[in-house]
């Protein structure tokens, strides 16, 4: 039995993108695909939420749905189809030109509609396969033919705190030595993403930074702070080309910091939301 696909016939003409139809929103349901989301729909932007899961049950917000497998493609050229525009917020670790390279094709498919990438500030120095994967597919997307705006943007503040978080089971918590970061709140550059794909293709537009540049030790102990941990941070030498590239600051952006909402503000905001959970017992 033939593997269902979304191929549409070569011959036939292109759909022109529909001016008053919805902007796409791939990742919808992610870290910055939910802001994002939220930020288009207080602008009366109409939106279509691309996840690989279907809608919840009870789900009324004013927004279309399209279930999307973007890696094998199946319901691409349903969620592509009849949209303004489209703002690429899933990523893949692994295949993420491979991804987007299907996403454009099918874009052009059609007719074309404006493209918004966000990427990382810093993936054409850091020698990271995730940031290789990254620059690849902003490659694919200048060479693509289609109207396309990038974003570049340094570190949000909940990923700092995940990886904190996450080795709150060892005995230490472990930082690398001289390597700095700044790290910017994720509805802020889904405020940006709102404004970019309302506007026209703008190519590689300025990148967008986070208020103030801190050492990753200052990072871990402010949020173990903030949790009420009590580890102590032990620093260590990143090796190789990545951690030479992030010693030199390869990954700041420090003459775009436009972001407002500081680690510290970000903190307080969380800890406090989650109430005394946020605070587990040490153990």
């Amino acid at each position: 039995m033939p593997r269902p696909t979304d191929d549409t016939d070569p011959h036939s003409p292109a759909p022109s993108p529909s001016p008053q139809g919805p902007v796409l929103v791939t990742g919808g349901t992610g870290t910055l695909g939910r802001p994002l989301v939220d930020a288009l729909l207080a602008d009366g932007v109409p939106v279509r939420v691309m996840s690989r899961r279907p809608r919840a049950q009870g789900d009324k917000r004013p927004y279309e749905w399209a279930v999307c497998d973007l890696k094998n493609g199946i319901g691409l050229a349903a969620a592509v189809a009849g949209v303004r525009a489209i703002v690429h917020c899933a990523t893949d670790p692994f295949r993420e030109a491979a991804v987007l390279s299907r996403l454009v094709e099918a874009a052009r498919q059609a007719g074309g509609p404006h493209l918004v990438y966000i990427s990382i500030v810093g993936v054409d120095t850091i020698p990271f396969s995730y940031y290789r994967g990254k620059r690849e597919a902003e490659r694919v997307l200048e060479q693509s033919g289609l109207p396309w705006t990038v974003l570049r943007a340094t570190q949000f503040h909940n990923l700092i705190v995940t990886i904190t978080n996450a080795q709150r089971r060892l005995p230490f918590v472990f930082a690398p030595s001289g390597v700095r970061f700044q790290p910017i709140e994720v509805s802020e550059v889904a405020a940006r993403l709102a404004e970019l794909v309302r506007g026209a293709p703008a190519g590689r537009v300025p990148d967008l930074a986070g208020p103030a540049v801190h050492t990753a030790r200052d990072l871990a102990e402010a949020t173990l702070t903030a949790y009420g941990r009590r580890h102590r941070v032990v620093g260590f030498r990143l090796p190789g080309g990545m951690g030479r590239a992030l010693r030199q600051g390869a990954n700041l952006a420090p003459d775009r910091a436009v972001g407002t909402v500081t680690f510290h503000d970000f903190l307080a905001a969380r800890t406090a939301a989650a109430g005394p959970a946020a605070k587990p017992r040490e153990g």
